[in-house]
């Protein structure tokens, strides 16, 4: 599916060594294509090579399930009304076992029904995080008892990232190119 952007245009011929570089380590990654922020971290290849190799890490290297993973980068996608984000990773999301009623719930920004107990703290740590820009005593202790420490400071990573993930997308419009509608209201323009 083509993605596409307020940003210009490159084209390989045009790219710089740098480019090439990131570009290549990126394409024979994991991710495999230069989707999502990409796009635009690319324009600044420095950037772009430690924000991949992080995001490489937050998305498939953490102590996380994937299922738990994909939830807090939804949560992130709706804080953020981030519109690729939340495309790209919905699907995911669903694959990796969060149920389509837990998605559909955050995609209208309720708070799911959660069966599980490991989904609800990831849900409840994120949204404390975000909304509080803290973490209470009680909240860490059980997720430091879930989870384990080392999990924790990789979940607050995964959220610093995406949330960085969600800024690129959001100030360079980047976009699916799709039939659908797109998944949040934008915002009207401020003066």
């Amino acid at each position: 599916m083509a993605i596409h952007s307020r940003l210009s245009e490159l084209d390989e011929a045009s790219m710089s060594d740098a480019q090439h570089e990131v570009l290549s380590e990126i394409l024979s990654g994991p991710r495999g294509n230069l989707d999502g922020p990409f796009l635009a971290w690319i324009h600044s290849p420095q950037l772009a090579n430690h924000a991949q190799r992080l995001g490489a890490f937050c998305r498939y290297a953490t102590g996380l399930e994937l299922r738990l993973s994909e939830l807090a980068i939804l949560v992130t996608a709706v804080w953020w009304k981030s519109q690729a984000e939340w495309q790209i990773h919905a699907p995911i999301a669903e694959k990796a076992g969060l149920s389509s009623q837990t998605i559909e719930a955050l995609h209208l920004e309720q708070t799911p029904d959660f069966i599980k107990a490991d989904e609800q703290l990831i849900y409840r740590f994120t949204r404390a995080l975000y909304e509080t820009r803290r973490v209470d005593d009680v909240l860490y202790a059980e997720a430091v008892a879930m989870f384990g420490e080392s999990v924790v400071v990789e979940l607050v990573g995964v959220l610093g990232y995406y949330a960085l993930v969600a800024m690129t997308l959001n100030t360079f419009a980047v976009r699916r190119d799709s039939e659908t509608a797109l998944p949040f209201a934008e915002p009207t323009p401020t003066a």
